[in-house]
């Protein structure tokens, strides 16, 4: 797959499991885990961490930000209970984190989870996380659009590089599931 990414832009993919020194230490576990055919069409590229924010990243790297998709960490509480969910939508909608994922997580109140407990119960950098090796006991909420899409652009699990992966690897993730309406357009 490498050298066939149409979105790209300046970035230079390498196969994902070659250079597992540029994701996140789960991140790297999951890939491994993978069926090898899977594992084999997902791949990473160096960036600059000051440029891992989506806008800034697309901008300077020339990627479409109709192909990046960014993960939310959302946190859903009932009583004492809290549950966790990474959600995938495409980088141009938001997640409805007080609607369909808060109701996904049968929860009182949901919001996104805060940047401490994110980093700490990933293992991953903030700005980097990825549903690429969340906690196996947490759903992966993925948009329709996201599950789709022959190509994305998502976090790695640190701020220094980018995975690119097609939308149906995502699917096949522990935990993942498509959802109707987990989507909104921005604006």
């Amino acid at each position: 797959m490498v050298g066939v990414w149409t979105i790209a832009g300046s970035l230079t993919p390498v196969p994902a499991l070659d250079r597992l020194d540029l994701v996140a230490a789960p991140v790297a576990a999951a890939l491994r885990a993978l069926d090898p055919s899977d594992a084999a069409r997902c791949a990473v590229s160096e960036i600059d961490p000051a440029l891992a924010d989506t806008a800034e990243f697309c901008a300077f790297y020339g990627s479409p930000l109709s192909a990046s998709a960014n993960c939310v960490v959302v946190a859903g509480r009932r009583g004492d209970v809290t549950r966790y969910a990474a959600c995938m939508v495409l980088a141009t909608a938001r997640a409805d984190v007080n609607g369909v994922v808060r109701r996904r997580l049968d929860a009182r109140r949901a919001s996104f989870a805060p940047m401490d407990d994110a980093v700490s119960l990933t293992g991953m950098e903030y700005g980097g996380i990825t549903p690429v090796g969340v906690p196996q006991d947490w759903p992966v909420l993925l948009s329709p659009e996201v599950a789709a899409a022959p190509e994305l652009v998502i976090g790695s699990g640190i701020r220094g590089s980018k995975l690119l992966v097609p939308g149906d690897v995502l699917v096949k993730l522990p935990g993942a599931e498509v959802v109707e309406g987990l989507s909104r357009p921005v604006g």
